[in-house]
């Protein structure tokens, strides 16, 4: 057998796509709760976490990225959560290894292990308490020898390089995501000096993941490859936006939108709204390319058809979709075989159905940060009190 391909060796021959947003749709399916968005799903349900790995895989997802968005031991112990008590980071970050492993093993898949911004940096308890809470969860990764590590979901430049620089005691290939747009980070650090920040703390791969829809990812990636071209760094640029259509959003992204997260379903990004994302990100030289909160396979299987020819191959889920709706030639109606054809689906300007719906929202602006008094977090449940200061400070 042969040996498999790093990930730095995967993208030097091409793009590598990565998978989509599990949390997201766990909480649909009725294995997460929104709100905590803990992964203890990998204890008590772990076939469902399994039955959508493979999903991915078989819509040509390389990467089977552990579920451990917020399993670190501060998170899973926040505002009343007992997912700490009940199970412990650890037996849930080795749950997630466990199933992402197996299933990368169907496909010759890579295995990433994932830490993200915790509330110990939100509340202020310094770098030491911070990288104590990441090498945790490293130690884990590194123990189940994963292919590689991801730093995702970081709104601020100061932690992801924390996260980074504990990444690299492993010796494992490090990519690096921050939840960003075009204006940087949520304290003021332009995009292009974020990048420049992780390469040079020794990220091989960087770029953004999640709270922006995939055009205001890109708009942002651009000036993140413009700043590292500037500074003469070298590293491969990675996409994992949301498939959720955001213009209206500000800084903070999707989170400020009054629909987060409940009601999102109307601005999601179709097939084809991902097949231009692909072309695009490509275009711009992105080559590890995924989808984060929304993404589902069938978008994981629209990056792998429209990059079909890069990569030399189509993925396993295109047995049961034709190109560009051409299955449609053995629909019934005429009207609909009709649809069978690139330039109808290409140009689609679809309606939302809502006949009084808005077209965009009024984003919440609070401006509350890491270093705001209320962004600091604790293990008791959020109080009744607290809760109606809050929903007094939201129609004010």
């Amino acid at each position: 057998m042969s040996k498999k391909k790093t990930l730095l060796e995967r993208l030097a021959d091409g793009p590598v796509i990565g998978d989509g947003g599990f949390v997201f749709a766990l909480e649909k399916r009725g294995y997460i709760k929104a709100g905590p968005w803990t992964p203890e799903v990998n204890i008590e349900y772990p076939e469902a976490v399994k039955q959508l790995h493979r999903e991915f895989l078989r819509a040509g997802s390389d990467v089977m990225q552990a579920l451990t968005f917020y399993a670190s031991d501060d998170k899973l112990e926040n505002r009343g959560n007992v997912a700490q008590a009940k199970y412990t980071g650890k037996a849930i970050n080795q749950a997630a290894c466990d199933i992402a492993a197996e299933v990368a093993r169907e496909g010759g898949a890579l295995v990433a292990g994932g830490i993200s911004q915790t509330p110990t940096y939100l509340s202020g308890k310094g770098k030491a308490a911070v990288q104590e809470e990441f090498r945790k969860q490293v130690k884990v990764f590194a123990d189940n020898k994963v292919d590689f590590l991801i730093c995702e979901y970081f709104e601020h430049v100061e932690e992801i390089i924390w996260a980074i620089e504990v990444c690299r005691e492993s010796g494992l290939t490090v990519a690096a995501t921050m939840c960003i747009g075009p204006e940087g980070d949520l304290h003021g650090v332009s995009a292009a000096e974020c990048a420049v920040q992780m390469a040079k703390a020794g990220a091989s791969v960087v770029g953004i993941n999640c709270h922006f829809d995939p055009q205001t990812v890109l708009e942002a990636i651009k000036l993140m490859k413009e700043g590292l071209e500037k500074e003469g760094l070298k590293v491969y640029l990675m996409a994992q936006p949301l498939a959720f259509h955001t213009p209206d959003a500000n800084k903070q992204g999707f989170i400020d939108l009054p629909e987060f997260p409940f009601a999102l379903e109307p601005r999601i990004c179709t097939r084809w709204d991902i097949h231009k994302y692909a072309r695009e990100a490509y275009n711009l030289g992105v080559r590890y390319i995924g989808g984060c909160c929304g993404f589902e396979p069938y978008h994981v299987r629209a990056i792998a058809e429209e990059l079909a020819v890069e990569r030399g191959k189509l993925p396993a889920a295109s047995e049961k979709h034709d190109p560009w709706g051409e299955g449609l030639k053995m629909h019934t109606k005429p009207w609909v075989r009709a649809r069978s054809r690139r330039d109808f689906w290409a140009n689609i300007n679809p309606a939302s159905g809502r006949p009084f719906s808005a077209s965009l929202s009024k984003p919440d602006g609070w401006g509350v940060t890491a270093g705001d008094r209320d962004l600091i977090q604790k293990k008791d449940k959020t109080s009744e009190e607290e809760l109606k200061t809050l929903f007094s400070r939201q129609f004010c």
